[in-house]
């Protein structure tokens, strides 16, 4: 997988300076900035990577974004289904941590850096 490829071995770098990207590629970072082009979402993210371990129970995510459950978990259910985030179900609760390796690769794909 290619943004997994490039989290595991650069932390950040400009691979889309590097070289034009392939169709397949080009479609899965698009689902995954598709994923996360959108406000509430990206508060999600944000609750869940202050929170202690990057998790948070989705049960603790309602109040706080001002959206109702069906909203949060509709939107929870989208990060978790382009690797964003990890969905770990806890008696009757789902919790939700974030998937570092998968944002490094993101950033890795998208952020570019000076050349010195």
């Amino acid at each position: 997988m290619f943004l997994m490829e490039i989290s595991l071995s650069i932390p950040c770098c400009t691979p889309l300076q590097a070289e034009p990207l392939s169709e397949a590629d080009a479609d899965e970072l698009a689902g995954l900035l598709k994923a996360l082009a959108d406000p509430v979402r990206l508060r999600l993210l944000s609750f869940i990577a202050a929170s202690e371990n990057s998790e948070a129970c989705s049960c603790d995510l309602t109040k706080p974004s001002g959206r109702s459950q069906a909203t949060v978990s509709h939107h929870l259910s989208q990060l978790t289904e382009a690797g964003i985030l990890e969905r770990e179900q806890r008696g009757k609760w789902a919790w939700f941590r974030l998937d570092h390796e998968r944002l490094t690769g993101i950033c890795a794909a998208v952020c570019a850096t000076p050349n010195d």
